[in-house]
C-alpha cells in the first residue's frame, strides 16, 4: 500500500512536472514567433518573464489567467514613447492664432481708392479711365458716384469683382492699359471730351465746334490750339450747323432782341455768334442759348477772340 501510495504521488509530481514544461514551452514558442516577426516582444511578455520587472498598468487591471499577450498590445507600459491621454495634440498655430495674410486680405487686394475721397491719385484714376472710354469728363479729383459707376464698368468688363472701389488688381490692371496722364489730361481745358476732329477743321485755322460732345476747338493746320465746354440754342432756337466764316467780331455786345450781354461775340451766320455766356458759367447745362454757341469759360475765351481773325473759318458739326 505504501508503495501504491509513493507511486501516484511520483505520477502525480511526473505530471505536474511535465504541465509546467508545457507551459513553458507555449510561452517560448510565443516568444519565437514574435521574435520572427517584426513585431518586438510585448513589454507584458517581459514582465511575465522576468519577475523583478515592475508590472505595467495594463498588467495590474487584468484578472488572473488573462493571456499576458492581447491587453500587453492594446495598453503599451509607460515606458513606450505614447502621448498622455489628458493632453490633447495641439493644433498648428499661425502667428499666434492670428489670420493669415490671405484669409484678411480682400479678393482683389488692399483697398486704393473709394467713394468720398479727394486727392491727386484720383484725378490721375480719372484721367486713365478717361484715355480707356470710361470718363466722359475733366478729371475732379473727387470719387464720387460717377467715378464709382465708370470703375465698376470697368471691373466688370475685365472679370474683377465689381466692387466700384479700387483695390490694388484694378489698379495694376488700369495702369497697364493706359499711360501716364499728360498735365493736360489732369487739368483738361474742357469738362467734356474733345470729339475727333471733323474733315473740315483739318486744314487752316477754324472754330472747329462739336454738337456731339458740347466742345470748341481752335485750331490752326489740324492742331488744336485751345478748347473749350460750349452750349447750344434750344429746340425752338436751334444752332446752325455747317461750314460758316467769322464776318464780324464784338468785344462787348447787347442783344437787341434778348437783351442779354454778349461779351467777346464771333458772329458767323446772322446774329448766331460764339461768346462768353454768364448764365453758362452760373447754370450749366440746365439751360440753353437762343441759338448761340455759349461759352462759358471767359479767360480762355478772351484769348481765343484776340487770336481769331474775320474770315476764318467756323465748323458746326455733329
Amino acid at each position: 500500500m505504501h508503495r501504491r501510495i509513493t507511486a501516484i504521488r511520483r505520477g502525480v509530481l511526473a505530471a505536474a512536472a511535465l504541465a509546467l514544461a508545457t507551459g513553458c514551452t507555449a510561452q517560448a514558442v510565443g516568444a519565437a514567433g514574435a521574435g520572427s516577426s517584426p513585431a518586438a516582444p510585448s513589454p507584458a511578455s517581459s514582465a511575465s518573464a522576468s519577475p523583478s520587472a515592475a508590472p505595467s498598468p495594463a498588467g495590474a487591471s487584468s484578472p488572473a489567467g488573462a493571456s499576458p499577450s492581447a491587453p500587453a498590445s492594446a495598453s503599451p507600459s509607460p515606458a513606450a514613447s505614447s502621448p498622455a491621454p489628458s493632453s490633447p495634440a495641439p493644433s498648428p498655430s499661425y502667428g499666434d492664432d492670428k489670420p493669415s495674410a490671405s484669409a484678411s486680405a480682400r479678393p482683389g487686394g488692399k483697398v486704393l481708392m473709394t467713394k468720398g475721397m479727394e486727392n491727386e491719385q484720383v484725378r490721375e484714376l480719372q484721367a486713365r479711365l478717361r484715355q480707356v472710354g470710361y470718363f466722359d469728363r475733366g478729371p475732379t479729383a473727387f470719387y464720387g458716384s460717377l467715378t464709382a459707376d465708370a470703375v465698376t464698368a470697368f471691373q466688370t468688363k475685365r472679370g474683377l469683382a465689381a466692387t466700384g472701389s479700387v483695390d490694388e488688381t484694378t489698379w495694376t490692371k488700369l495702369v497697364g492699359m493706359t499711360r501716364k496722364p499728360t498735365a493736360n489730361e489732369l487739368r483738361p481745358p474742357t469738362s467734356n471730351a474733345l470729339d475727333t476732329p471733323d474733315p473740315r477743321c483739318m486744314t487752316g485755322r477754324v472754330l472747329c465746334i462739336s454738337k456731339e460732345s458740347r466742345t470748341l476747338a481752335w485750331m490752326i493746320d489740324g492742331r488744336v490750339v485751345s478748347a473749350m465746354d460750349v452750349r447750344f440754342g434750344s429746340v425752338n432756337t436751334p444752332t446752325r450747323e455747317g461750314t460758316f466764316k467769322v464776318d464780324r467780331k464784338e468785344r462787348t455786345w447787347t442783344s437787341t432782341l434778348y437783351h442779354s450781354e454778349m461779351p467777346y461775340s464771333m458772329f458767323f451766320s446772322g446774329g448766331q455768334a460764339v461768346h462768353y455766356s454768364a448764365d453758362f458759367a452760373a447754370r450749366g447745362y440746365n439751360g440753353a442759348s437762343h441759338g448761340c454757341v455759349n461759352v462759358r469759360d471767359e479767360a480762355r475765351l478772351a484769348k481765343v477772340f484776340e487770336q481769331v481773325r474775320v474770315g476764318d473759318k467756323v465748323v458746326v458739326h455733329w
